[in-house]
């Protein structure tokens, strides 16, 4: 049977935590696909094509599993995009008692919608602490993220532009 899961995400910028999450994942299944999704609550820094981009570039630099695909989904259910692809299991990455508290209700209706099930990933203790919004505010306020982000993303946050 060839097992295909999901990480879907914002990535808004991808994390050295996210990378952990998906290179374990990796190994788990046959096909990944990392995900990149809109999140209506959030407001973006980068555009999504962006962000596909630098996942794209984080993947292929670090060294991960020729496994993973990326891509972007906009429109319709996360489940919708798992059957399409003929996904089985979402992958959440959790570091807190908050993200379980909010991802088990998405979780519940996921299985209940399309019988997609998700399974929770503990980060490395070393990237715990690190979420986009800390590295969005670290970089707006010109401080280094490249202890926090693939070597893509920092350089991309640390160059300057129009």
């Amino acid at each position: 049977m060839h097992r295909i899961a999901v990480v879907p995400g914002s990535f808004d910028p991808i994390t050295l935590g996210h990378i952990d999450v998906i290179e374990r994942a990796a190994g788990l299944f046959d096909e990944l696909h990392v995900l990149v999704v809109h999140n209506p609550g959030k407001t973006a820094l980068l555009p999504i094509a962006q962000r596909v981009a630098l996942i794209e570039k984080s993947v292929r630099d670090g060294g991960l599993p020729d496994n993973i695909k990326v891509t972007s989904w906009s429109v319709g259910l996360l489940v919708d995009y798992c059957t399409d692809v003929g996904a089985s299991v979402l992958v959440k990455g959790i570091r807190s008692q908050i993200d379980v508290a909010y991802e088990t209700p998405m979780a519940i209706v996921n299985r209940d919608l399309a019988g997609v099930e998700t399974v929770f990933l503990l980060p490395n203790p070393a990237h715990a602490h690190v979420s986009s919004s800390l590295v969005r505010q670290v970089a707006a306020l010109g401080g280094d993220v490249s202890p926090y982000v693939p070597a893509a993303v920092a350089n991309y946050l640390q160059s300057p532009r129009e």
